[in-house]
């Protein structure tokens, strides 16, 4: 039995500390996620050697895997489906979720493929910059995904980096519809501005006629909604689900939340802790999402849910890397849980 079951691109991270101005040297728009091609990817990492600036970390990455490696390290029991190659990548980066819990299929290797990879541009703020050469993860279709995993699954998280990918959305309906023949309560994350600019029809095929949890930041909740205010865009969104968290940096996170149509709106406010130095915000919203996935799968309230999310999410901007040691997801747990 899974507690829930994932689908999302697979990409090994490779992250860069730069100036804002090195990055204005590149096309790539800051805190945004491009796609490239192997080439355009060969040409960003041609320029980073040239200006001398070396790769501070590698690691496993991609959105659905980082929130179910956050998942599995607080104690859930996840199953993540994707897309990599049998090259040294592909075995890194399933060894990676193997060793924290996650359960993954053999139909996830393709042979002869290349693994994805994810250059992450990290700027003085903190910012990440992200450009994606999906490789064999592109070419992700239902072959790849063990339905019958999610058979034994109470949630079905959905990466909304997939919204971009045409080749993954007959498997999508069909995830859909048997989450649905089988109770499985369906959780879709934005993932990226980027995605909603220009793949908003992919994630409105996520979404169907409505899920129980949506989960994005306030830039990509306004560009869905067409919204001004975060909180307004938060309650446009439970057009599209039961519960919608939308977060905003160091002012916290809304959550709102409406179970039915009958139901009055539940609107709940949970403050982001104090950070004195953010380095890295990579991975930061996969770990909220993850974090508060889980604890909503253990029953707790949405304003606990929220303060577990905010919590590690606060944690993981405080480092280099999208993930932190599974000790300090215990001990976070501990601490925010218990009280």
């Amino acid at each position: 039995m899974y507690d829930v079951m994932a689908i999302g691109n697979a990409l090994v991270d490779h992250e860069y500390l730069l100036s804002d101005a090195a990055l204005e040297e590149t096309d790539l728009t800051k805190g945004n996620m491009t796609l490239a091609g192997l080439e355009e990817q060969q040409q960003l990492l041609a320029y980073f050697k040239l200006a001398e600036i070396e790769p501070s970390k590698q690691a496993g990455g991609g959105s659905a895997a980082n929130a179910m490696y956050t998942f599995a390290s607080l104690g859930g029991k996840p199953f993540y489906a994707c897309r990599v190659g049998d090259d040294k990548q592909g075995k890194f980066y399933l060894k990676d979720l193997h060793e924290a819990g996650v359960a993954t299929s053999p139909q996830s290797i393709h042979a002869g493929g290349v693994t994805g990879s994810c250059v992450v541009a990290v700027t003085e703020d903190g910012e990440r910059t992200m450009q994606t050469f999906l490789g064999t993860s592109s070419d992700i279709t239902a072959d790849n995904v063990d339905f019958e995993a999610l058979t034994q699954a109470g949630w079905l998280y959905l990466e909304g980096y997939l919204a971009m990918s045409e080749g993954i959305q007959p498997a999508m309906t069909q995830l859909r519809q048997q989450a649905g023949i089988h109770g499985a309560k369906i959780a879709v994350s934005f993932a990226d501005p980027a995605v909603v600019k220009f793949a908003k029809e992919g994630l409105l095929n996520m979404l169907g006629n409505k899920v129980a949890v949506i989960f994005c930041n306030s830039e990509e909740a306004k560009l869905f909604t067409d919204k001004k205010q975060h909180k307004s865009a938060a309650r446009a969104l439970l057009e599209h689900c039961q519960t919608a968290v939308v977060t905003d940096g160091p002012n916290g996170a809304i959550i709102a939340h409406k179970p039915n149509d009958e139901s009055e709106i539940e609107i709940y406010e949970v403050p982001t802790p104090a950070v004195a130095n953010v380095i890295d915000t990579n991975g930061a919203g996969d770990n909220y999402s993850g974090a508060f996935l889980y604890a909503l799968s253990q029953h707790y309230s949405l304003p606990e849910c929220g303060r577990l999310a905010s919590e590690i999410a606060a944690q993981v901007i405080q480092q280099f890397g999208p993930r932190l040691s599974s000790q300090e997801y215990q001990d976070i747990s501990r601490r925010v849980l218990t009280v």
